[in-house]
């Protein structure tokens, strides 16, 4: 199974990075409120992370914050797709479902106007 990580990063304010090890790469996206299960949160996809982040607490070069390591553990992808993104987590506190919904908020626009959902359910 690949690993995942969920990092405080305090830039700008707080947001909380979701990144899974896809191959050399870690997926990564942006939460802007904090993660509560069965609750919908928007998300944004960022540019794919080097895996160091998988270990990785403190300052973030270029001045762009610090980061915290919030959890982390191992994954299952059970439906991976460009639009939706579900996985199995077994982490350290966090254990059950995420899923990942892309969605237009602006018909006809670039694909800078996709956005993402993002939601932890299911949990035992």
């Amino acid at each position: 199974m690949d690993r995942f990580v969920f990092l405080e990063h305090d830039w700008d304010g707080v947001h909380w990075d979701f990144m899974l090890e896809r191959g050399d790469v870690l997926r990564t996206w942006a939460v802007d409120a904090p993660i509560l299960p069965g609750v919908e949160l928007p998300a944004r996809a960022l540019a794919d992370h080097r895996r160091h982040y998988l270990e990785y607490e403190g300052p973030i070069s270029g001045d762009r914050g610090t980061v915290r390591r919030v959890d982390e553990g191992r994954y299952e992808a059970l439906h991976w797709a460009p639009d939706r993104v579900v996985v199995r987590l077994w982490g350290v506190q966090l254990v059950g479902d995420v899923e990942l919904r892309r969605f237009s908020s602006r018909e006809g626009t670039s694909s800078l106007s996709w956005s993402w959902m993002f939601r932890l359910g299911n949990f035992d």
